[in-house]
């Protein structure tokens, strides 16, 4: 649930971060405090640092109320959901310049990583346009058909970067020259009746 906002803090277990287990969460609250939101002095973070103290939960309230927290203390989750989104704005701020022109690290990648592995992948088969002109395509190119419309695309796709590149055009336009082939010197296999075939 809040793996993404972890991960943008650099949270040493995004993943596994479990806000119902007590000491867990009262250890993430430090850290979130230390770390990133530093509403506090370092001098007055001593009641929340003192996680196994029995006044951690009214510490807890008091640090909520001094950050403007508009959730209670037994709302964990958006609280801790809140306290995330303070600590993610707090961190773009302090490097807004660093963070302006960058893009997430992995849309790039599993953008074009998609569209390379598999570009056919969001196609409506059903659409009957795509049936005509993939029918269609495939007639010019004399590409069997198929039952499976999205076989024959890839069929044509396949013929397209493999025969229609500029490298196998120039190739297949070079005239070849074979060499002359001498019939009369080669057995047939029939009789034409004629005694030398011209």
């Amino acid at each position: 649930m809040f793996r993404r906002k972890l991960t943008a803090l650099d949270y040493h277990n995004p993943a596994g971060f479990n806000c119902r287990d007590e000491t867990e969460f009262r250890n993430f609250i430090v850290w979130l405090e230390d770390q990133k939101i530093r509403h506090y002095k370092i001098e007055d973070r001593g009641n929340l640092r003192n996680i196994h103290s029995d006044d951690w939960p009214k510490s807890f309230e008091k640090y909520m109320k001094d950050v403007n927290c508009p959730f209670k203390i037994q709302e964990r989750q958006e609280t801790v959901d809140w306290l995330l989104g303070l600590a993610v704005r707090l961190e773009y701020g302090d490097n807004a310049d660093k963070y302006k022109d960058s893009t997430p690290d992995g849309a790039k990648n599993t953008d074009n990583t998609a569209k390379t592995a598999e570009p056919l992948i969001n196609l409506d088969v059903n659409n009957p346009d795509f049936k005509a002109g993939v029918m269609a395509l495939a007639n010019l190119l004399q590409i069997q058909r198929h039952d499976d419309y999205l076989v024959m695309l890839k069929a044509i796709r396949i013929l397209v970067q493999e025969r229609l590149t500029q490298d196998a055009i120039a190739k297949a336009s070079q005239s070849k020259e074979g060499l002359p082939v001498a019939l009369e010197k080669h057995i047939l296999g029939f009789d034409t009746g004629v005694l030398h075939v011209r």
